[in-house]
């Protein structure tokens, strides 16, 4: 199964989150995951649709996300400005959801007949709901520090199309323990 929280596909037109400093064009960029802009939202579906989820567990998984977005916090610690092209420091908290995950995929190994149905055979729902249960619970919170590199055109500033690692770590499913 895919991973249910593999958000990196997520290319949003956020990008386009223009400003009159390159600090403003990534606050305002950041403010759409917190209120749950129309452009996140969009994308959010479209990474739901892609699972193979049933519907309460589609219900489950946008709550998750949705909680993720909303409670996402963040403080602009450096601002490096040369020529047209910026480059923003921020260091956000979001939730442990790489924690809830590997959690969870300790416990299945760890107690793979938990996951059987009853045909004493692995059910991959049992697991999926399981493992959204714990990311729906996931109360810690790791703090991550990103650099976005912003572009001036026209007078206006717009950020650039993140990284996957960026996005990992703003949808809080970054693998901080191979670094």
């Amino acid at each position: 199964m895919k991973k249910i929280l593999l958000l990196v596909v997520i290319l949003l037109t956020l990008g386009g989150c223009g400003g009159k400093s390159a600090k403003s064009a990534v606050e305002r960029y950041l403010m759409k995951y917190r209120n749950l802009d129309s452009e996140v939202l969009v994308d959010l579906e479209n990474i739901i649709e892609v699972e193979n989820l049933s519907k309460s567990q589609e219900e489950k998984y946008r709550s998750v996300l949705k909680k993720q977005y909303k409670d996402l916090s963040y403080e602009i610690i450096e601002e490096e400005y040369n020529n047209s092209i910026s480059y923003i420091t921020v260091k956000i908290k979001v939730y442990d959801l790489y924690k809830a995950q590997n959690d969870a995929s300790t416990y299945l190994t760890n107690n793979p007949k938990e996951f059987y149905n009853e045909n004493n055979e692995y059910d991959v729902n049992k697991y999926i709901d399981y493992k959204l249960e714990k990311m729906k619970n996931m109360l810690d919170r790791v703090e991550h520090t990103i650099t976005f590199t912003v572009t001036k055109e026209d007078d206006k500033y717009y950020v650039e199309q993140p990284t996957e690692e960026t996005l990992e770590k703003i949808h809080g499913i970054y693998n901080y323990e191979m670094y």
